[in-house]
């Protein structure tokens, strides 16, 4: 019976690596559909959500069925409530993908991102991609230094979100209302994506210590020596 709650346990964590997975190569794959104006691809991201979808809803099944015949405790019951919220924070991420998808196809043929971005959002959308891998590997390998670099990664994808926005108040823009619309989208898509991978990681953190990220990360500044005789400088 034993081994059986824990096979159960492992299958939760299996099936949020497998969400992870799923939503880091849909993002990727979402960018590719946008500037490329790729209908086909934008399609198929678009339906491959559901996917997302039905892993959120069977690991939900499993967990509220351990929680119901189990009752797990310490440990056992962090990783049940916590897994639950990573999978949420994975689904999010999943639509997020999606969405990017779907504004591809709505502007097909044509295509959403000026050349003058293309390279920006090239490179927001392959490092949300890195960032949802780095998730993954963090839920397996529960690597606590690991989970806590995803947020220092993310100051990358918020400088990226930066570099758009200067784009669209310079006077030069050129693209119109409507262009400007989509951009800014963009924009907020892919960094909450990186937030939700960023997320993952911090729950992976909790899940491991039984404290938050944000806590561990403030114990670990070095105090402020003061300097002898700055009191009376």
């Amino acid at each position: 019976m034993r081994d059986a709650y824990h096979e159960e346990l492992d299958s939760i964590g299996d099936g949020l690596v497998e969400m992870a997975r799923l939503v880091g190569s849909a993002i990727g794959r979402a960018t590719t559909a946008m500037l490329d104006s790729d209908l086909k691809l934008a399609e198929n991201v678009i339906e491959a959500d559901q996917r997302v979808d039905e892993l959120q809803h069977e690991l939900e099944a499993r967990a509220i069925a351990l929680l119901a015949r189990q009752q797990p405790v310490a440990t056992d019951l962090r990783i049940v409530v916590t897994s639950l919220r990573m999978s949420a924070d994975l689904e999010r991420s999943g639509d997020l993908a999606q969405h990017v998808a779907k504004l591809a196809r709505l502007r097909y043929p044509d295509r959403a991102v000026p050349s003058d971005l293309h390279a920006t959002i090239l490179e927001m959308g392959q490092l949300a991609q890195r960032l949802m891998a780095k998730a993954a590997e963090v839920i397996i390998t529960k690597d606590v230094d690991l989970a806590l670099q995803l947020e220092q990664d993310d100051d990358e994808m918020d400088l990226l979100h930066r570099t758009l926005f200067q784009h669209l108040m310079d006077d030069r823009w050129k693209h119109g209302i409507e262009t400007a619309v989509d951009v800014t989208l963009l924009g907020r898509y892919y960094e909450r994506f990186a937030d939700h991978a960023v997320s993952v990681a911090k729950r992976v953190v909790y899940l491991v210590t039984g404290e938050h990220a944000d806590e561990l990360q403030t114990d670990a500044q070095p105090e402020i020596q003061a300097v002898p005789g700055a009191e009376s400088a």
